[in-house]
C-alpha cells in the first residue's frame, strides 16, 4: 500500500479503544479499551497494522514511523521517569505482536528490550535484586536471539540444561545470580557464532530490530499455515505493541498468570487459569513449568486475587462474553497485560451463549451469532464408550473435548508424514510450540507432559477443535527415543492411544466411541435434564429453535431411500433437494441395468424396462411415504455409463483367458464388443443426464411413470406427496423441452388410468457454465432450478474431483492458492457469480421460480450464507449435516438483519 503523508502510524494506548482492531490489532485496541476502563495497564504504544503492511510491500518501514516511535518513546519515558536502556535505571519495553485476530504464539514477542552489559546493573540497583536482573538479560539474549536474529531456538535450550546439570537442579528458578551471569557469556557466544554478530547493545536498536521481526513474523511459515487453518485473510498484517515492563520474576511475591472470566472447556462459571511464581509471561503460555491453579492465588495472595476477580467481573460485563486476560504481578502490585473474547471449545460456546442471555448481557439473536456450524459439527462427533473395558496410562488437564483415537507420533514431521498416508496420529509432546502447528492440523489430537489449560497447545487445539489432554505429568515423555513411559508401560511410536479432552484421561490402545448426546438429541433420544450433557443439549435446543424462527432459507436433505429419509426428517430436514436415482441400480438391480444399456433391440430394450419399473415404483412409494407432507426433488438417471458396467480392463482379461483356453463365452465377447464401443475418456463429460434419457428411448419415460404410479397411489391412501422431478446436467433448453414433453404425456397418462390429479413439478439442475449462463432460456420449461455445485465447480474449474484433490490439492492449499478446497466451501467469485447470475436470469423470466442447491456446498457453513445471500429458498445436504444447515441459516438471517438495522 502507498504511503499517506498526514497518516498516522503510532496511536498511546490512551487514544484507542476496542473498535480499532483493524488498525491497532486486537491487543493493542484491548489494551487501550483497559486504559480507558482506568485498569491497571503498563503505560506503551502501539504501531499500526498500516505500518505493516507498508512494510511487507516495500521493504521498508514508513519514513515517518521511526519519528513518530521517538516522539512516543520520549512521552513514555518521561510518564516513567526512566529512558530506555539507560544505565543506572532503564526503561525496559517488550515489543508483542497483535494482529486484528488472535493467532496465539504464531507471531513473535521479545520482552526485556533495553537492557545491556551496562544497564543490567543498573537493573540491578533498581530492584534489589541480583539474581533478576540477570535472569531477565538472559531472556532476552535467548528471546532476542531466536525471534530476531534466527538463532536455533534449542541451542539455547541446551545451554540452559546444561547450567542446570552442572549445579544439579531441575528447575530455572534454582539458578543463581552468579549462574546466570554464566549462562549470559554462554548466550552470547552463541549469538555471535550463530547469527555472525554481536547482541545488541544499544537499547533503541533492539527495540527497532525488534518491531521488523514482529513485522516479518506475520509471514512465516507457520504463520501463513494458521491463517489457512482459521481462514483469516492474509493481508491484514500486525500492529505491534511497545510496553513498558512490568516483572513477575522478582521473587515469590511476584508472578505471572492468564485467567479465564469462565472455564474455555465447559463454559461454567467459576475460577479458571494458570499462575506462576516468580516468572516471566512466556513460561506459562509455553507449558515449560508447571503452574499451579489460578484459585491458589487466593492463598499467595489475597490483594491481587481479589483485585483480579473484580477486574475479571468488569471485562466480562463490559465485553459481554468470555475474557482471556494475562496478567502480572510485580511485588504485589497487580497488571493487566492483554484481554481477548476467549476462544472455547465447542460446548462452551452453546453454553455460554445461552448463560448470557440468561444473565441479560446478550439477546438471543446475539447468542445466535456467538456459535458456529463448525462448533455444533464438533459436538455431533462421537465420545468414548465409559462402559468399555480400558487401561488407564494416567490423566492430564482436560483441555479441550472430544474422543481421539491414533497411533503415537513425537514430532510434527512424523504426524504429518503418517496422516497423509491416511494413518491417524496422537501428536505427543512435553510440550507443544507454534513451530508445531502442522502436526498438530494434522493429528487427531494432542497430549503433552507440561502446560496447563492456558499453555500453546490447549489454547491452539481448542481455536482448531481438536482433542488435547495437557500437563499428563505422570507421563515421561522421551521425543529424541520417540517413546513414553508410563510406570513400567512403555509406548513406542506406532502404539495406539486413546485421549479423552472432556476428562484428560489417557488410554493405552484404542477405546470404542458412542453417539454424542447432541446427536441422540436430534434422533429424539435424549432431552434436557439436569446433568452436564444434558445441560449441553438444553443450550443446543435453544439456540437451535431460535435459528429455526429466524432464518429465511429451508433445509432439506440428499437421501436416496426411506430410512435415510426418516433419519433426516428426525434431524429437521423440511424435504428431500436430491434423491440420486442411480443408486436404486446398485447391487442386484445393476445386472438389468446393464442388459437395458446393452439392448439390441426394442423387444429387449421394453422388457428390461419393464423389469424395472416395479422396483423403481416401490422404491418411490417407501420414500413418499417417509416424508410425507414435505416436498421430495427427485433426480432422473445421471451417473455415466461406466457406472454400470464391467471394467473394461477386467472383462478383456477375462475375455482373453477363456479365448486362450479356447472355451470363450458368447456373452462375454458380446458385452466386451458392447463395452469398448460405449467407452469413454472423460465419462464426466459424456454420456450421463439428460443426454443418457434422450438416448436410450423410454429410460426416462420408465422413471416418470414409477414416480407419477407412486404418488398416485400415496394420493390415493390420503397422502400428501409433494413431488418434484429433476432432470440432469441440461445445457441447453432444447433438451429440456423434449424430456419435459415426454414426462408430461407420461403424467397425463397415470392420471387417466388412476383417476388422480398430480401437481408434480418439473425441473432441472444447473451444473454446467452453459446452463447459468442460459438461464433466462432454460426457465421458460423449468419450474425449478436445484445448483448441483459439485459438479458446477468442475466445471468451471476443470477439475475432476476424483483425481485432484488426491494429486495437487494439497500443493495448493499449502501455496496460499485456495484458503480452502472449492469442494468445500463455494468459489464465489467464479462458481458463486454463476449461481447468482443464473437466479438472477431464471427469476427476470419466472419470478416464482424456485431455487435450491442441492451439492455438498449445501451444508457448508460458509457456503450457506452466501445462499442466503443471493436468494436461494432452500439448501440440501447429507442427514448429518441438516443441523448445522440449519443453525447457519438462522445465522445468515440474524446477521442480514444486524446489518440492516445498522
Amino acid at each position: 500500500m502507498s504511503e499517506n503523508k498526514d497518516q498516522k502510524f503510532v496511536y498511546d494506548f490512551t487514544e484507542g479503544n476496542r473498535d480499532l482492531k483493524d488498525l491497532l490489532g486486537g491487543k493493542g485496541a484491548n489494551l487501550a479499551e483497559m486504559t480507558n476502563l482506568g485498569l491497571p495497564v503498563p503505560p506503551g504504544f502501539t504501531i499500526t497494522t498500516e505500518a505493516c503492511k507498508v512494510y511487507l510491500e516495500s521493504g521498508s518501514a514508513p519514513a515517518a514511523l521511526r519519528d513518530e516511535v521517538s516522539a512516543h518513546l520520549a512521552a513514555l519515558e518521561s510518564k516513567m521517569g526512566k529512558k530506555l536502556g539507560q544505565s543506572d535505571d532503564p526503561l525496559l519495553v517488550s515489543v508483542r505482536s497483535g494482529a486484528k485476530f488472535s493467532m496465539p504464539g504464531m507471531m513473535d514477542t521479545v520482552l526485556n528490550i533495553g537492557l545491556s552489559d551496562e544497564s543490567v546493573t543498573g537493573l540491578v540497583s533498581q530492584a534489589g535484586d541480583e539474581r533478576f536482573a540477570w535472569d531477565s538479560y538472559r531472556r532476552l539474549i535467548q528471546m532476542f536471539g531466536k525471534t530476531v536474529l534466527g538463532v536455533e531456538g534449542e541451542l539455547f535450550e541446551d545451554a540452559l540444561d546444561e547450567a542446570k546439570a552442572a549445579k544439579k537442579v531441575t528447575v530455572d528458578t534454582d539458578l543463581d545470580a552468579a549462574d546466570l551471569k554464566k549462562l549470559v557469556k554462554v548466550f552470547k557466544k552463541i549469538v555471535a557464532k550463530e547469527a555472525g554478530r554481536e547482541f545488541p547493545q544499544d537499547a533503541r536498536e533492539q527495540m527497532d530490530l525488534a518491531v521488523e521481526a514482529v513485522f516479518n513474523s506475520w509471514n512465516t511459515d507457520r504463520a501463513k499455515l494458521y491463517r489457512r487453518q482459521e481462514r483469516i485473510p492474509s493481508d491484514l498484517g500486525t500492529a505491534v505493541n511497545i510496553c513498558s515492563m512490568v516483572f513477575g520474576n522478582l521473587g515469590p511475591d511476584s508472578g505471572t498468570g492468564v485467567a479465564f472470566t469462565r472455564d474455555p472447556a465447559s463454559g461454567h462459571a467459576g475460577v479458571y487459569g494458570d499462575y506462576l511464581q516468580n516468572a516471566q509471561g512466556e513460561d506459562v503460555v509455553a507449558g515449560i513449568r508447571n503452574t499451579v491453579p489460578l484459585a491458589d492465588l487466593e492463598s499467595i495472595d489475597k490483594a491481587s486475587y481479589d483485585q483480579l476477580m473484580t477486574i475479571m467481573t468488569t471485562l466480562e460485563t463490559h465485553y459481554k462474553d468470555l475474557c482471556d486476560i494475562e496478567f502480572t504481578i510485580e511485588r504485589g502490585q497487580l497488571w493487566m497485560l492483554q484481554t481477548r473474547v476467549g476462544k472455547r471449545t465447542a460446548g462452551a460456546a452453546f453454553r455460554i451463549a445461552t448463560q448470557l442471555v440468561d444473565q441479560g448481557l446478550i439477546d438471543e439473536a446475539e447468542a445466535l451469532q456467538r456459535v458456529t456450524g463448525h462448533q455444533l459439527a464438533q459436538l455431533m462427533f462421537p465420545r468414548f464408550d465409559e462402559g468399555a473395558k480400558t487401561t488407564l496410562l494416567g490423566r492430564g488437564i482436560a483441555a479441550s473435548p472430544g474422543a481421539a483415537v491414533g497411533k503415537a507420533v513425537f514430532d510434527s514431521y512424523t504426524a504429518v508424514k503418517w496422516s497423509r498416508s491416511g494413518e491417524k496420529v496422537i501428536l505427543i509432546r512435553r510440550e507443544t510450540n507454534p513451530d508445531d502447528l502442522d502436526g498438530m492440523i494434522a493429528s487427531e489430537g494432542i497430549l503433552t507432559s507440561r502446560g496447563g489449560k492456558t499453555s500453546h497447545a490447549a489454547v491452539v487445539a481448542r481455536g482448531m477443535g481438536k482433542t488435547c489432554v495437557c500437563g499428563a505429568e505422570e507421563l515421561d515423555v522421551d521425543t529424541k527415543r520417540r517413546r513414553m513411559t508410563v510406570g513400567e508401560t512403555v509406548i513406542e511410536e506406532g502404539d495406539v492411544v486413546s485421549i479423552d479432552g472432556s476428562t484428560g484421561k489417557v488410554y493405552l490402545g484404542e477405546v470404542p466411541v458412542v453417539p454424542s448426546p447432541v446427536v441422540e438429541y436430534f434422533e429424539g433420544r435424549m432431552h434436557a435434564g439436569a446433568d452436564d450433557a444434558d445441560e449441553l443439549v438444553a443450550a443446543v435446543h435453544r439456540i437451535m429453535a431460535y435459528a429455526d424462527r429466524v432464518r429465511r432459507l429451508r433445509v432439506r436433505a440428499n437421501a436416496d431411500n426411506a430410512e435415510d429419509a426418516l433419519r433426516a426428517r428426525r434431524f429437521g430436514a423440511q424435504g428431500i433437494g436430491l434423491c440420486r436415482t442411480e443408486h436404486m441400480f446398485l447391487g442386484e438391480r445393476r445386472e438389468m441395468v446393464e442388459r437395458l444399456i446393452l439392448a439390441d433391440t426394442d423387444g429387449e430394450r421394453d422388457e428390461a424396462l419393464s423389469a424395472l419399473l416395479p422396483l423403481q415404483k416401490k422404491d418411490f412409494i417407501e420414500l413418499f411415504e417417509a416424508m410425507d407432507g414435505l416436498p421430495v426433488t427427485v433426480r432422473l438417471l445421471d451417473p455415466p455409463l461406466h457406472e454400470f458396467l464391467p471394467d473394461i480392463t477386467e472383462l478383456s482379461v477375462r475375455v482373453a483367458l477363456a479365448e486362450s483356453r479356447k472355451d470363450a463365452n458368447e456373452n462375454d465377447l458380446r458385452l466386451l464388443q458392447a463395452v469398448h464401443k460405449l467407452h469413454e475418456q472423460n465419462p464426466m463429460l459424456g454420456l450421463r443426464g439428460v443426454r443418457l434419457g434422450l438416448v436410450i428411448p423410454g429410460l426416462f419415460a420408465m422413471q416418470v411413470r414409477a414416480i407419477a404410479e407412486a404418488a398416485a397411489e400415496r394420493k390415493n391412501a390420503k397422502g400428501d406427496p409433494r413431488v418434484e422431478i429433476m432432470i440432469p446436467l441440461v445445457g441447453t433448453v432444447q433438451e429440456l423441452e423434449i424430456v419435459r414433453e415426454e414426462a408430461d404425456a407420461v403424467i397425463a397418462e397415470v392420471e387417466a388410468a388412476t383417476g388422480t390429479t398430480l401437481k408434480l413439478s418439473i425441473g432441472t439442475m444447473i451444473e454446467l457454465p452453459r446452463a447459468a449462463l442460459t438461464a433466462d432460456q432454460i426457465a421458460e420449461a423449468a419450474q425449478f432450478f436445484s445448483f448441483g455445485t459439485n459438479d458446477l465447480t468442475q466445471t468451471v474449474w476443470g477439475f475432476s474431483r476424483d483425481d485432484v484433490e488426491a494429486s495437487f490439492f494439497t500443493a495448493y492449499l499449502e501455496k496460499g492458492i485456495f484458503g480452502v478446497s472449492p469442494f468445500e466451501t463455494i468459489d464465489k467469485d467464479g462458481v458463486g457469480s454463476l449461481v447468482r447470475h443464473a437466479a438472477k436470469l431464471g427469476r427476470a423470466t419466472r419470478p416464482d421460480l424456485k431455487l435450491g442447491v442441492c451439492g455438498e456446498h449445501g451444508g457448508d457453513p460458509e457456503s450457506v450464507h452466501f445462499f442466503h445471500e443471493v436468494g436461494l429458498d432452500y439448501v440440501s445436504c447429507s442427514p448429518f449435516r441438516i443441523p448445522v444447515a440449519r443453525l447457519e441459516a438462522g445465522r445468515a438471517a440474524a446477521e442480514a438483519k444486524g446489518s440492516d438495522s445498522r
